[in-house]
């Protein structure tokens, strides 16, 4: 009777995890998860903040046509009725439960995080959640601070807690009663961590002696970046102890060694994030359901440390862009569990150094969006259309192909000798692309730079990834009519996967790019 389905989202997480090569990140449980899984190497967020990017992928469609690039309108109102997919699996049977951010909060979700239509109840939020931004930081002097670098004592937090630890005991606590009712059930349960601030138990610390922690390989400004690409981190600089800095806006560095505490911490807040991950996987184990749950692991976009001189999200590089993508399938991506069979024992992150290796590694280029018709193939439901090229008016489609066809894995490594094409003409030996874009208020950074409200914004940054390179054009943008005029291109970036894969050496303004221009208008 179909597969349960626990659909994982972080907030700001990068592909820092073991399973992703990351030498000093101490991730096992989510490692174990890699290794029952086909782990994507390559996958990238539609737009990288919060909630463009989840009410892409919840959607299946692409920013430009939920027109949300900022914070601030509901889909259902500005853009059109469309089904999410937590709602499609509701109309097929499911119980969909949310639990912590999963839709982002606010206007964007309509205040309700799109229930009804999503969830079979209301969706679940920490009642901590309200302290993330007070001053809960223990300052060397003994007082308190909201600031971005933040162990705690978990003891002395309001109710002895943090958000992230209240989503896990809930998502365990309707795991238990999903089993005791015979539901099937969607399952989606949204970290915080490692979002700012980097508020987490301060034990974890332990795991990253700052002697170990360096600087990003490129933590200068590259020369030839467009003044336009910038992200000038405004988010983080509101922080007490960034404030306290004093640097100079939009590009002054910030000291070395607060560089090495902000890895360091976003580090530590990972491995927190791990023992939650491992505590929830163990609980699917406890009641008998991992033999029939796919699980998915994703993140809604990663986060600069340091490179290029930047920090946060709010850029089209990979660094923002890219984000970790697993699909657990039992009897798919391993051989079949028997039930009550243990595949997720929890993994303390103190003292489990495994090694652990993906049980199946792409390294195809794809996209977030895809994430709709992708989960209803592996749930067995039929997979929705494919949208037309303007779906305003359409309640069910999706703008991103079901990406099963790439789980096995074994195939890459084969030269694709016939020229077969799917039913929408898309051939399987074309190189896969992933699509992001970011809005920008001016050419040059200012104070609204990473998050223009839709009326500020004047320059859409498209931009197309590939296995070999990274193309971004910034065009006029008219909020107005949601519409970009490609003649009137403000700046350019290509780089080369192979020679440049950190994205330092921008050779838009050296080389001949119709071929890569032709690409992102079709």
């Amino acid at each position: 009777d179909g597969m349960n389905v626990l659909f994982i989202v972080v907030d700001d997480l990068r592909p820092v995890l073991g399973c992703y090569g990351d030498k000093l990140v101490k991730s096992p449980n989510i490692d174990q998860l890699a290794s029952q899984s086909i782990v994507f190497s390559n996958a990238y967020a539609q737009q990288a903040v919060c909630a463009p990017s989840r009410v892409s992928f919840l959607t299946g469609r692409r920013p430009d046509t939920t027109r949300l690039y900022d914070f601030y309108s509901y889909w259902r109102v500005h853009a059109g009725n469309y089904s999410t997919m937590p709602q499609y699996f509701k109309e097929n049977g499911y119980v969909t439960l949310s639990v912590g951010k999963v839709f982002h909060p606010g206007v964007s979700s309509n205040y309700n995080d799109d229930y009804p239509y999503s969830w079979s109840i209301p969706p679940f939020h920490p009642s901590t959640e309200k302290y993330e931004n007070d001053k809960t930081c223990r300052g060397k002097d003994g007082k308190l601070y909201a600031n971005l670098v933040c162990p705690v004592d978990v003891t002395e937090m309001p109710s002895g807690t943090l958000p992230d630890i209240q989503s896990t005991e809930e998502a365990i606590r309707l795991l238990n009663v999903m089993k005791a009712n015979k539901q099937k059930f969607f399952l989606a349960v949204g970290y915080h961590k490692p979002h700012i601030p980097l508020r987490y138990p301060q034990e974890f610390l332990k795991l990253y002696p700052l002697e170990n922690i360096t600087l990003a390989p490129d933590p200068w400004v590259p020369e030839k970046l467009p003044s336009v690409a910038y992200n000038p981190w405004t988010d983080i600089r509101q922080r007490d102890d960034v404030k306290a800095l004093n640097v100079s806006f939009p590009y002054g560095p910030l000291p070395d060694d607060f560089q090495r505490q902000i890895r360091q911490s976003y580090y530590a807040a990972v491995s927190y994030l791990d023992m939650q991950v491992g505590l929830l996987l163990n609980a699917l184990d406890d009641v008998g359901l991992s033999s029939r749950t796919i699980v998915v692991f994703t993140a809604d976009h990663g986060w600069s440390l340091g490179e290029h001189g930047e920090w946060a999200k709010y850029s089209n590089f990979d660094v923002a862009t890219r984000v970790p993508l697993m699909f657990y399938v039992p009897g798919m991506t391993t051989s079949s569990v028997r039930q009550g069979e243990r595949v997720f024992p929890y993994l303390d992150p103190f003292s489990h150094i495994l090694g652990l290796v993906p049980q199946g590694r792409s390294k195809k280029v794809v996209e977030l969006v895809s994430l709709f018709s992708t989960l209803a193939e592996l749930a067995g439901l039929q997979v929705p259309p494919a949208c037309p090229e303007t779906s305003f008016h359409v309640a069910l489609c999706t703008e991103g192909t079901s990406i099963v066809r790439y789980f096995n894995t074994s195939e890459e490594k084969v030269v694709e000798e016939k020229n077969g094409c799917d039913d929408t003409n898309r051939h399987f030996n074309e190189e896969p692309v992933a699509f992001s874009q970011y809005p920008r208020p001016g050419d040059t950074p200012q104070w609204n730079s990473d998050k223009p409200k839709l009326k500020d914004i004047r320059i859409m940054g498209y931009s197309m990834r590939t296995i070999d390179y990274r193309y971004t054009v910034w065009v006029r943008f008219y909020p107005n009519n949601f519409s970009a005029n490609f003649e009137d291109v403000h700046a350019g970036e290509l780089y080369m996967v192979e020679t440049d894969p950190n994205q330092d050496f921008n050779i838009y303004n050296n080389t001949s790019h119709g071929v890569f221009f032709k690409t992102i208008l079709g």
